[in-house]
């Protein structure tokens, strides 16, 4: 019998079937690459973006530095002004109290006693002196503790010595003024 081979259509139909596998392969692969591409594509437009966004930020936050450094320097000015007005007011509010001292030792210093310097420092004032006796002193004394701008008078020294047929006590008297506050009350300070 001779022999026929049918086989043939079955090796081309193979054949046909391993030449759309490829092509199915080919397809999926080119399909894969550019999924991965556009995936690649879309995932580096998103980090550019946000490294757009982060460098917006950078840049707000050193602008923001700026200005919190110039905030902080007009704030340590502000207090410097403050103080210096602090400082201005104190003044104005103690102009009237040197004439208030002048015009208050004008008044308490008895007859028989003259000063030779005087020394303020803050409220507390020193002064340096003649009087005619110790007596005089003491006097002196009383009238300012019974002043209403002077306060706390203390003697710390009386020297009495001979000037030819006179004697006379040299004195060192040191007492507080009284400030006034700014209710306009009377302060010791």
């Amino acid at each position: 019998m001779p022999r026929i081979n049918l086989l043939p259509w079955r090796e081309a139909e193979r054949q046909e079937r391993q030449r759309d596998f490829m092509v199915a392969i080919a397809g999926a692969f080119v399909a894969g690459v550019i999924v991965a591409g556009l995936a690649n594509f879309n995932y580096m437009g998103r980090i550019d973006y946000q490294l757009e966004r982060n460098a917006r930020l950078e840049a707000e936050i050193v602008e923001l530095d700026k200005s919190i450094t110039e905030i902080n320097g007009l704030e340590r000015q502000k207090e410097r002004l403050l103080a210096r007005m602090e400082i201005i007011e104190r003044l104005q509010s103690s102009r009237p109290e040197i004439v208030h001292l002048f015009d208050e030792l004008a008044r308490q210093i008895p007859e028989g006693v003259y000063l030779t310097a005087m020394k303020q420092s803050g409220s507390s004032v020193e002064m340096t002196g003649i009087a005619q006796s110790s007596t005089r002193v003491s006097a002196l004394m009383r009238q300012i503790d019974a002043s209403d701008w002077l306060t706390d008078p203390d003697v710390v020294k009386v020297e009495t010595t001979d000037q030819g047929s006179r004697r006379q006590a040299g004195f060192v008297v040191t007492m507080k003024q009284v400030r006034m506050t700014d209710e306009g009350m009377e302060d010791e300070g």
